[in-house]
Order: C-alpha cells, then structure tokens, then sequence
C-alpha cells in the first residue's frame, strides 16, 4: 500500500472540544464580569449624579445663577446707560465751558469799548466844564457889565426924568439873556 500524508489525531476531537471549552468559558465568565464591573462602576456615579442634578437644592442653585444672571445683565444695561450720561454730561459741559469762555471774552471786550466810552465821555464833560466856566466867566462878565449899565442908567435916570427907565433896560436884559442861551448852546 502506498504511504499517505494524512495526519489525523491521536485524541479524540471530543477531548480536544472539552478542553478548549473549558478555556472559553473561563474566558467568557472574565469577560462579563470585567463588563458587568465597568457597568456598576460607571452606573453606580451616573445614578448617583442624576439624583443630585435633579435634587431640591441643585434646582434652586440653578434658579440661582439664571436670577444672578438676569441681574448681572440688567446692572451690565444700567452701567451701560450710566457710562452713556456721564459721557453726554461731559459733553455739556464741554460746550458750557466753550460758551463760557466765549462770553468771557465778548464781556472783556465789552468792558474795553465801555471803557473807552467812559473815556470819551469823560473828555466830553471836560469839554463841557470848559465851556460851562466860560459862560459862567461870560455871564459874570456881563452881569458886571448890566451893573455899570445900571449904574449909569440910574444916574441917566436921576437926570434924566422925562425918559422911561423900564424902556431902556428892557434891550439890555434882553440882549444879556440871547448872549447867555449863545453860550450855552
């Protein structure tokens, strides 16, 4: 007979399914408990997590942080709208202090032309003192004047009896009277 190449088993393929089953189910035993730990491990925190998420007190934290929220918003809006005034009062009283300087100089050159009209003024009321002492010299002048007249119209007078007294002094006054209103004017 002629040789053949056919190896075959010298145990039985039950034995060998018998060992190689045994390795397996050890092997798969490991591994779910190696899984069902890795679950309780992971499960047990995240339970436990859930019931603190969902508890009393983180609730009302959390309503906490919206309320602190809210308010740090409306306090972001009110010191934005206060920064905005404060920014607009500036602005005044940039425009008062420009105003105010504009009115100081317009003051200062007012005082400058009043004083220079005061000056004026002043010059005029000398003028007019001036003017005023010689018609006052003129008037004394001719009052001295109408007395010698006076004078010699009384002792005309006294010579004279036919003649009218209150004729003669009528153009004297009247002419004293025109020379001071010349002057005067």
């Amino acid at each position: 007979m002629a040789p053949t190449l056919y190896d075959y088993c010298r145990v039985p393929m039950d034995d060998i399914w018998k060992k190689d089953g045994d390795k397996r189910c050890k092997l798969l035993l490991g591994i779910g408990i190696l899984v069902l730990l890795i679950i309780v491990s992971l499960g047990v925190p995240l339970i436990i997590f859930t019931i603190k998420a969902n508890s009393e007190a983180c609730r009302d934290g959390l309503r906490a942080v919206m309320e602190c929220r809210n308010v740090t918003h409306l306090l972001q809006q009110e010191l934005t709208e206060a920064q905005k005034g404060f920014q607009d009062a500036e602005a005044q009283a940039a425009t008062c202090n420009q105003t105010v300087m504009a009115l100081m100089a317009s003051l200062d050159a007012e005082k400058a032309q009043g004083q220079k009209k005061v000056e004026e003024l002043e010059g005029e009321i000398t003028t007019l003192n001036h003017k005023l002492q010689d018609a006052s010299a003129e008037v004394e002048r001719l009052r001295r004047e109408n007395q010698v007249l006076s004078v010699r119209i009384a002792d005309k007078k006294y010579s004279a009896s036919s003649q009218d007294s209150s004729s003669a002094a009528a153009p004297q006054i009247l002419i004293l009277l025109l020379g001071l209103s010349a002057l005067l004017l």
